[in-house]
């Protein structure tokens, strides 16, 4: 929808020189905004390696381009951030390989979320980058890794997941809220990723017939 292609991943070998210019992919799968999240699958980049991955694209960038390009260009790129889910899911409510259920309460681990993330973000605005994109996590109760635990009745969401996924998403509009009235020079949307499932899971016959 944005006129260009796919962006290529950035581990991709052919992800040199002209390749980069339409945009890159650093996403990995389990990785979160904690480096810890997802760490019983093995190897992955967590946020923080994806903003020093990037920051290896700019190496290569101003190979190819002077100071004033690069800034122009970095200025009108979309950053497109989609995290947290595994943060949960892989970390969170997984008490046996990992102690954050323990140490935190769910709003204090949303607020340990949030406040590394806000340094993620703003050490990628310092780079150059401006217009940021970020998605609100879904509605992690009703995926089958955690309906499966039997936590909920038959057919039914886990509530007490969402809860907490409503407690991030909360605290993700007011950081989008705060960071736009304290850096004029950029702009942060947020995106409701938790409304756009929640109607395909109520209305599924509106969006095709898979899903009805």
């Amino acid at each position: 929808m944005l006129g260009v292609p796919s962006p290529p991943p950035f581990l991709d070998s052919s992800t040199t020189g002209q390749n980069m210019l339409n945009g890159i992919n650093y996403a990995s799968a389990s990785g979160g905004i904690l480096d810890d999240s997802g760490r019983h699958f093995g190897d992955r980049h967590s946020m923080s390696r994806q903003i020093q991955n990037f920051e290896r694209t700019l190496n290569q960038y101003r190979t190819m381009m002077n100071a004033t390009t690069l800034n122009q260009f970095l200025a009108k790129s979309i950053v497109i951030v989609v995290t947290g889910n595994n943060d949960y899911i892989n970390n969170y409510l997984l008490p046996g390989f990992y102690g954050t259920s323990r140490n935190y309460t769910a709003p204090q681990f949303a607020n340990l979320l949030l406040n590394t993330f806000a340094r993620q973000l703003l050490a990628l605005q310092s780079l150059g980058l401006r217009r940021f994109f970020l998605a609100g996590i879904g509605p992690l109760g009703c995926i089958p890794n955690q309906r499966a635990r039997g936590l909920a009745p038959s057919g039914r969401c886990v509530d007490s997941v969402n809860q907490m996924v409503g407690t991030y998403n909360g605290g993700l509009r007011s950081l989008v809220e705060q960071l736009n009235r304290d850096h004029s020079d950029s702009i942060f949307v947020y995106g409701n990723t938790y409304n756009v499932f929640g109607d395909i899971l109520n209305h599924p016959t509106a969006y095709g017939k898979i899903l009805s």
